[in-house]
């Protein structure tokens, strides 16, 4: 009986002394689980979910010119109207983020330096905005124009857009701390420009750089006819130039290419007693691209066009052929804007204090 006793006695302290032991135990060993869990799940987050928009930014403000008024949205919802605007929603969606990400660094940057005085042209109206909803600044549509633009593929083109910009949301092109300058256009000729070659400023990361698979574009190559007479009225409506055309010179004697930019497209040219830019010719007569070549058959001067845009920054149709070779939207910003980086709003604005 005594011997019983003990040996309760004996269970009963050991019982007292290790539980508490493995209540501890158990409990750490639950604390240090969850912690890793709760590690792991901070990592992969940080993987795919993106910082939010600075919540400091203000609403963004478009004159709609045919409307005639302006109209406020927020930062985000801004970008979806310009990302719908400027790029075909069937793009792949890698060039879509591209996209987003060259839009929001756009009005972030000019947000920024509070510069509006470009909209007294539009009217009284107009200079209460940041921007309008023209090329002069970024193409907006607001969602009743994407409605009717769209039809009964407005959800599914809206739902792809709207991925691209929640993707990117809050983050912008950086170079040095600074927002870019994010240009871009639809089509290169095999090559984009240095900056200074079209805008006449040198941006840094605005260089030239291949986009070869660009001739997979249906924007690629464009023909333009337009009589002698059209020839040299528009240039000289466009340029304040006139030219006189030598009646018995041929096409090589008084046109000719004098200069070209790194991206292969036309720097200086001589027309007649001028000599004009490339950009200055594009645009006056309206061509596709600076890079052209001509022939003249009769009283008809036939243009040939390499590419879409002025060729600076980020090719849309480069974008969209890079993703579909694998490419992802930061290997597609890095190659466009050459040593950038991407970051949040709020990580750029902290840096300037």
């Amino acid at each position: 009986m005594q011997k019983r006793i003990i040996f309760l006695f004996v269970i009963l302290t050991l019982m007292i002394l290790l539980v508490p032991t493995l209540l501890v135990t158990t409990f750490s060993e639950s604390t240090d689980s969850v912690a890793q869990v709760e590690a792991k799940e901070a990592v992969q987050k940080k993987k795919t979910t993106i910082i939010p928009s600075d919540e400091k930014m203000p609403p963004v403000r478009v004159y709609l010119t045919k409307e005639k008024r302006v109209l406020e949205v927020p930062l985000e919802e801004y970008i979806t109207g310009v990302v719908a605007s400027e790029m075909p929603a069937d793009f792949h969606e890698e060039a879509l983020k591209a996209q987003a990400l060259a839009a929001r660094t756009y009005i972030v940057k000019r947000l920024t330096k509070k510069e509006f005085t470009d909209l007294a042209r539009w009217g009284t109206i107009a200079k209460t905005a940041h921007v309008t909803d023209t090329v002069q600044h970024q193409v907006f549509s607001t969602e009743q124009q994407l409605r009717s633009r769209w039809g009964i593929q407005y959800d599914e083109k809206q739902k792809r857009i709207e991925s691209a910009v929640q993707a990117t949301k809050g983050n912008i092109i950086v170079y040095q701390g600074e927002p870019i300058y994010a240009a871009f256009f639809s089509t290169s000729n095999g090559r984009t420009e240095n900056s200074e070659d079209y805008f006449l400023t040198n941006y840094p990361y605005l260089r030239s750089v291949d986009s070869s698979w660009d001739q997979q574009s249906p924007k690629y190559d464009k023909e333009q006819v337009l009589t002698m007479h059209q020839f040299t009225q528009l240039l000289a409506k466009e340029t304040g130039k006139s030219i006189a055309i030598p009646t018995a010179a041929s096409p090589g004697q008084w046109m000719r290419v004098i200069e070209k930019t790194a991206g292969n497209r036309i720097l200086k040219i001589r027309i007649g007693d001028e000599i004009f830019s490339g950009r200055e010719v594009r645009e006056a007569l309206h061509l596709a691209s600076s890079d052209f070549s001509w022939q003249v058959k009769g009283n008809e001067m036939i243009f040939t066009t390499r590419g879409y845009g002025h060729g600076v920054g980020m090719s849309q149709w480069g974008a969209h052929l890079m993703a579909k070779q694998g490419k992802e939207v930061l290997d597609i910003i890095q190659h466009y804007y050459q040593g950038v980086k991407v970051k949040p709003i709020s990580a750029v604005q902290g840096d300037k204090k």
